[in-house]
């Protein structure tokens, strides 16, 4: 072997070397529930993210709702593109604090992959649906997703991530997302990389909702009057560019709130870094709280953010009626699909004595895209 090609060893041995002592190494990795070589030139951890690139339901993300369904412009943020978003601000996190990166961007990419068609509107529409056989919540899907309803390898389901993957999707937590609850990867906080890929989420999808809301005139700066982060941000934009157009302004002021947003998480964490000292990714798992977090200062003004995000723009009427139309569509399926299961594909028809009917076209439906789902309803299957 040549001094040219970086080997796995070889990776495995350089972030022994750069990681801080709390990060999880993938030479340290607690493995896959399926035994399979290791490969020359991958680390586990690029395995699992190229294996969840590859992936049937990543693809599907580009069809599926952000926030706007059916937007009349192409530059809304579809669920791929916010995905795409959370793992490069995961990417940025974990390089600063010395962490697997590779882990963080496995688990950004992996987080939205149970998300069903039309967003967070389609969410609860399949939970009603299910409402006493399990229900139904995307972030628990998304381990389902991984762990068996992806199915591209002939010797098991599922995409046999590692461990350490998997544990960071269970616990995944955000304001819209909640930890998978009792599982095998026990109660405590996830690595720092899931946490990364936690705080990687809030930060995308409240710096780019604002951003498309502004952009396609749902809300208009005026609304923002009493949002004291974006007013802490309008003012140092408009004292760098005073002449700048409207549109590009605003487009600023939404793009700086990731900036400022990621410094204070690097800064926060550093603190409680220095507070909990863990030795350790497992002293991590069981410290008091999260260690990578936002101070509180800036949570309270994020806060404050995502409650105006809710009331003007999640909870508008354009929106709300466009997932009142969603809303039937999902409806019509689920009821038609468990009238007749005989019109599920093949592979759904060989589950239903095993999981039930309720369970197997959940699965189902919450793999379709927006457009496919309104394919189906329009053509009265």
């Amino acid at each position: 072997m040549t001094d040219f090609l970086q080997t796995r060893g070889r990776q495995e041995q350089a972030e022994r070397e750069r990681l801080s002592r709390f990060a999880v190494f993938s030479s340290q990795t607690r493995g896959r529930r399926h035994n399979e070589p290791e490969h020359t030139y991958r680390t586990c951890f690029q395995r699992d993210r190229d294996r969840v690139v590859h992936c049937a339901a990543f693809r599907r993300l580009e069809a599926k709702t952000q926030v706007f369904l059916d937007p009349a412009s192409d530059y809304y943020r579809t669920r791929l593109t916010h995905t795409i978003e959370v793992a490069q601000i995961a990417r940025t996190i974990a390089r600063v604090l010395s962490v697997n990166e590779d882990l963080a961007e496995a688990a950004s990419l992996a987080h939205d992959l149970g998300h069903p068609p039309y967003g967070h509107g389609g969410e609860a529409v399949l939970n009603e649906l299910m409402d006493g056989h399990g229900g139904f919540e995307h972030n628990r899907q998304s381990l389902r997703t991984v762990e068996y309803l992806e199915h591209p390898y002939p010797a098991f389901r599922g995409l046999n991530l590692t461990y350490e993957t998997r544990e960071c999707l269970a616990k995944h937590e955000t304001q819209y997302d909640h930890p998978v609850g009792e599982h095998e990867y026990g109660c405590g906080q996830a690595p720092l990389e899931g946490q990364i890929a936690d705080i990687a989420d809030a930060i995308a999808y409240n710096s780019h909702d604002l951003d498309d809301s502004l952009a396609c005139g749902l809300i208009d700066e005026g609304e923002l009057a009493g949002v004291e982060l974006y007013q802490l941000i309008k003012h140092s934009v408009n004292e760098l560019f005073p002449e700048t157009k409207r549109f590009v302004r605003q487009l600023r002021c939404a793009k700086a709130v990731i900036d400022l947003l990621i410094v204070d998480a690097l800064e926060e964490s550093d603190r409680r870094l220095e507070r909990f000292c863990p030795g350790d990714v497992d002293q991590v798992r069981v410290a008091p709280g999260k260690i990578v977090a936002l101070s509180d200062a800036c949570q309270n003004h994020l806060d404050k953010l995502q409650e105006f995000l809710l009331e003007e723009v999640y909870n508008h009427p354009d929106v709300a009626r466009a997932q009142e139309k969603a809303g039937t569509e999902l409806r019509y399926l689920f009821a038609r699909y468990i009238e007749r299961p005989s019109l599920l594909p093949e592979r759904y028809q060989q589950r239903l004595d095993e999981q039930g009917p309720h369970r197997v076209v959940c699965d189902y439906i919450a793999g379709m895209t927006d457009r496919f789902c309104r394919r189906l309803y329009e053509q009265r299957i």
